[in-house]
């Protein structure tokens, strides 16, 4: 979808010397009236006023999808003596980048930490159920948001965060993972704490974030906590990747002189192509595609990253060719562009687009992330020297030269003047092109079919709405799904961790209260992660979850079936009923038919639109999605492929 943003007033600008930073998503408070910049290799906090006076674009969620207008950030004054701790600050910290909601548990080595976010007016501490789903949450958040945060307790908290984080680096989320360490008199005592794993060497816990996180604090002495906190968070917001943060749990509260001054407000610079290497990727893109037939475009992934969504959909408008998304890539350029083609993911791809994309002579990849699941076992029939791939920060063209340090925005807008209009593939796809088919008629109280309930699904989005997509099934039901303008989409494909879209239900309500989420998710995947729902209704979220109960793992079934692919069948609207416990909006109802299907629907959209709202649908084990029979069976081919003597 295109990128919604919001313009403020802005002459802040982050540098360091060593190398430029990519601009990134991040929030400036509004209240602010002077903006200065640090200059994080001398001493943070020192200024430097700017005389600028450029307008500053501060873009809404991470993945280029219209989200909610982001609230304006709190007026944050300087402290009393008395009230400027470290905690404070980071209270502080996190509010002027946006956060206004942090999902945390509770462990003894962080309750003085949340009592202090906690004093921090405008801060709200969402109390999770457990790590995982708070990791999650901060997830949601971060795409509804643009940056997110949890905080949990040490070593037994972090390491159950730990997959979470994994997700959010996976998806280059902006997550900030904070965690209670020990006292800082502990640190080289060789004492052995409770909540690790019986041995005095507190660096477990760190070990385990530095493959998941791209950089990490240990906040043990008050003399550089500032320092360090500042960072951290600059870190994350400049690299659009999670980071972690451990606090000595004895520091919280103590003040300090660093944290007495009012924060000087975050921002990035934009990252500068080279503009001899700029002209001469155009150049030659340029020439490779006009030369071109039947050229067409297709949208990766990590078009979201380099913030370059609004740019890949001006270029598709100007050049007319014909336009698909890779599947991780949904959401991210408007669907209802006139030469919007659909999905293109091999044998399983929207119908008539794979055929036009694997029979063009030159195709624009824009982002692409090209492994196993979104290949369908690397068997997508596209050729190297067809293929001008286009990443973040270079360009690669056919068998070509690769131009490094060229901003994927800075080329589509440059390649957008050299283009010639070519809409033939988009003119061959509407020759070829079929209507979808609608399903069987239906004999009334038919069992439910999965695809009728996805026709009805479809029906409900709209601009206010975000649909979040579980993963297995629901990503190839999801993915048929056309959204509207301003319509969100939500998936997490490149790590598919089940159970994820609970918590990121959660988070991204929390973050977009002006978007309606329509989760779908299976009957195992719930399972996981099920409790977080007693927190949507305690912050009063009114998303709808589809409960698809079909008995099992569905989506491995069809990989390789097994004994272990069945579940044990829950009562899933009686679990709902009773974590609503008479406290809190909450409607559930279950549904075996379209009849009933219908009525749901028209009561959570109408009625009880203020309420959470849960509606299991019972269907066939063996109901699934067209695409997912063929893909199962090529990834399991591709997974079984027999070992090669080394």
């Amino acid at each position: 979808m295109a990128m919604s943003s919001l313009s403020l007033p802005c002459s802040l600008w982050i540098t360091h010397r060593s190398r430029p930073y990519r601009k990134t998503t991040h929030w400036i408070s509004r209240s602010a009236k002077i903006y200065s910049a640090i200059s994080l290799d001398t001493n943070v906090g020192s200024l430097e006023t700017s005389t600028s006076t450029l307008p500053c674009k501060v873009t809404g969620p991470h993945n280029g999808a219209t989200s909610s207008v982001v609230q304006p950030s709190h007026s944050i004054a300087a402290l009393g003596p008395s009230e400027a701790t470290l905690g404070r600050h980071l209270a502080r910290r996190l509010l002027q980048i946006g956060v206004g909601d942090v999902f945390a548990v509770p462990g003894d080595f962080n309750l003085a930490l949340l009592d202090h976010l906690l004093a921090e007016p405008g801060l709200n501490l969402v109390g999770c159920c457990n790590e995982l789903n708070a990791g999650y949450a901060a997830d949601g958040y971060a795409r509804s948001r643009g940056v997110g945060a949890c905080v949990v307790t040490f070593t037994v908290g972090g390491l159950s965060v730990v997959n979470a984080v994994a997700g959010a680096y996976s998806e280059n989320l902006p997550v900030i993972c904070i965690v209670g360490g020990p006292n800082s008199n502990d640190y080289g005592s060789n004492r052995v704490l409770h909540h690790t794993i019986g041995l005095p060497d507190f660096t477990q816990e760190l070990r385990c974030f530095q493959t998941v996180t791209c950089h990490q604090a240990v906040v043990n002495n008050l003399e550089d906590a500032h320092e360090q906190i500042d960072t951290a968070i600059f870190t994350a917001l400049r690299e659009s990747k999670p980071v972690y943060i451990s606090i000595s749990c004895n520091l919280a509260a103590i003040p300090h002189p660093t944290f007495s001054r009012k924060p000087i407000p975050f921002s990035i610079s934009p990252m500068l192509s080279n503009q001899m290497a700029l002209q001469a990727a155009v150049e030659a893109a340029a020439e490779f595609l006009n030369k071109a037939v039947k050229p067409v475009m297709v949208a990766g992934p990590s078009l979201r990253v380099a913030k370059a969504c609004d740019a890949f959909a001006e270029l598709a408008d100007v050049c007319g060719y014909a336009l698909a998304v890779m599947p991780s890539a949904k959401g991210l350029v408007p669907e209802h562009h006139p030469h919007f083609m659909g999905t293109y993911w091999g044998t399983v791809s929207t119908a008539f687009c794979a055929e036009i994309v694997e029979s063009a002579d030159a195709y624009l990849l824009a982002g692409p992330i090209f492994n196993d699941l979104t290949s369908v076992g690397h068997s997508l029939l596209i050729k190297k020297e067809k293929a001008i791939i286009v990443q973040p920060d270079r360009i690669a063209i056919a068998n070509g030269p690769t131009f490094m340090f060229v901003h994927m925005n800075d080329f589509f807008k440059a390649l957008a003047e050299r283009l010639n209009r070519n809409t033939t593939a988009h003119e061959n796809y509407c020759r070829v092109y079929v209507p979808d088919g609608r399903p069987l008629k239906r004999e009334p109280k038919e069992p439910l079919k999965v695809n009728v309930l996805f026709q009805h699904i479809q029906n409900m989005l709209s601009s206010k709405t975000t649909v979040i997509a579980e993963t297995g099934d629901p990503w190839f039901n999801c993915q048929k799904l056309k959204l509207p303008s301003g319509c969100g989409y939500e998936k997490q494909m490149q790590y598919g961790s089940i159970g994820w879209s609970v918590g990121a239900t959660l988070g991204y309500a929390a973050g977009a209260p002006n978007k309606r989420v329509i989760a779908c998710i299976g009957d195992g995947s719930f399972q996981v992660t099920a409790q977080d729902v007693s927190t949507m209704l305690r912050c009063g979220q009114k998303s709808i979850i589809f409960l698809i109960n079909n008995g099992g793992y569905t989506t491995e079934a069809e990989i390789h079936e097994g004994p272990y692919n069945v579940i044990k069948n829950w009562d899933y609207t009686g679990l709902v009923d009773a974590i609503h416990n008479g406290e809190g909006k909450c409607w559930t109802t279950k549904v075996c038919c379209e009849e009933e299907l219908a009525e749901a629907i028209e009561i959570a959209t109408g009625p009880r639109k203020d309420c959470l709202c849960f509606i299991e649908v019972i269907v066939h084990r063996d109901d699934t999605s067209r695409e997912l029979l063929p893909f199962g069976s090529r990834l399991a081919a591709f997974n079984s492929r027999a070992a090669v003597p080394h």
